[in-house]
This record gives C-alpha cells, structure tokens and sequence, in this order.
C-alpha cells in the first residue's frame, strides 16, 4: 500500500506524479492543498489555513488529476508568467472546503485582489485605517499594485461608505476583464460580490 500523504492522501499510482523526474503540476496542486489543510507546521505560519480541509473526491489524487484536467484555467499562465492559482474561497465566500465543486483556478491577478489584510489593518472594517499623524481614518484601495487613498474622515463608518462601492466596482471591471478566459461561475460570483 502506499504511503499517505500528509496523512491522508491517496495515491493509486494510476496517474502520473512525475514525468522525467519531474514532479507534475497536479500533483505539486494536490500536494500543496493537502499541506495547506492538514500540516499543523504550514498552519503555523500562514494559520488563515486552520480549519481547511478536503473533499473525499480530492483526498484521492486520481480523482484530483482528472479533475484539474477538465477545469478552465488550469495550467495557464498570465502574462507575468504566473501559473493560475487553485482557489477554494472565491466561488463561496469564507470557505474553508477544498473540493470538486467549490475550487476554481484563478489568475493571480483576481487571487491578489480578494487578499485579506486584516492583521495590518487592526480593529476596522475592510478598507479603513486610522493615519497616526492626525486621527483620521483613511479610506483607501489597492488599484493596479498600489495604494489610492479615497479620502481622511472622522469615522471608520463614514470611511467603509466610501470605500465599500469603490471595491466592489473594482471587482466587477476585473471580472469583466477576465470574463471570456475565467469560468462562468467565477464570473458570476465576482459580478455579484460584495464588501
């Protein structure tokens, strides 16, 4: 029998894992998503991870290896050279299941925007920071890789009114601009996400 891997994977051996001595891109993806649920050491380090887990279906990897196959996305590359990234928690928001129906591959691009910076922000709603200097919180967004401040005001409410339609427009055009090489049901989830 073989060994598990990460002490719950099984693989058959009836789909390749290495190629010319090269690991494969599945089983890297497959690898990589059982260390991410079930590697207390990972969790450690990124512990946004606590809680994953894997469907049946994805703790065998014969099963994950045709089913990347069939995906939009997989194995493709943006135009910086990045491979498109499985995602778990796009499709439905704060999930915590890797599985057949609630993955998708995403470019980096849509993967970065939905990042959560929420150690960085502290105690605010999303968007909203306090500016040390004056007292003021600040409404701003990542547009393009950089920071734009939407504007200084006396609350952190008055901060996320702004701040909330800003982002939420942002996720519209992106999906707009991926629309005819993402998966629909990505798609239709960025068309109708809200902050």
């Amino acid at each position: 029998m073989s060994k598990l891997v990460c002490g719950v994977g099984f693989n058959d051996k009836t789909k390749p894992a290495r190629v010319d001595g090269k690991i494969v891109k599945e089983y890297r993806l497959w690898q990589s998503m059982l260390e991410r649920c079930f590697s207390e050491k990972f969790q450690t380090r990124s512990p946004t991870y606590k809680g994953c887990n894997a469907s049946d279906n994805f703790l065998h990897y014969s099963f994950f290896y045709d089913w990347c196959k069939e995906q939009i996305g997989f194995g493709k590359v943006d135009d910086k050279g990045r491979i498109w990234q499985l995602d778990k928690d796009l499709l439905f928001v704060d999930n915590k299941t890797y599985s057949e129906t609630t993955c998708v591959f995403v470019p980096h691009e849509i993967n970065s925007f939905f990042t959560d910076s929420g150690n960085a922000r502290g105690e605010y709603p999303v968007g909203v920071y306090i500016d040390k200097r004056d007292g003021k919180f600040v409404a701003r967004c990542r547009v393009n890789g950089k920071q734009q401040i939407l504007g200084y005001f006396n609350t952190p409410e008055e901060s996320f009114v702004i701040y909330k339609p800003f982002k939420e427009a942002l996720c519209k055009g992106l999906a707009l601009k991926w629309q005819h090489e993402i998966d629909p049901r990505l798609f239709n989830a960025m068309m109708n996400w809200s902050v």
